[in-house]
């Protein structure tokens, strides 16, 4: 697995916990616009990440 990916699941990793941030402050009665937000963010950048690893993909040269 490449960087490209693996970075791409980091971006889901971080939009769990801007999820699960914001359900804790919707609970405790704060606002949580910008937790939602991130976590909004965090999804769109999983998805381009991985559309960008897919259009180009790693062309090593190898040498024979």
């Amino acid at each position: 697995m490449n960087y490209l990916k693996v970075v791409s699941y980091i971006y889901l990793a971080v939009a769990a916990f801007f999820i699960v941030d914001g359900i804790l402050k919707i609970q405790k009665g704060e606002d949580s616009v910008i937790s939602f937000v991130f976590a909004g963010l965090a999804v769109f950048m999983f998805f381009f990440r991985m559309r960008f690893a897919k259009k180009y993909p790693n062309n090593r040269r190898k040498d024979t």
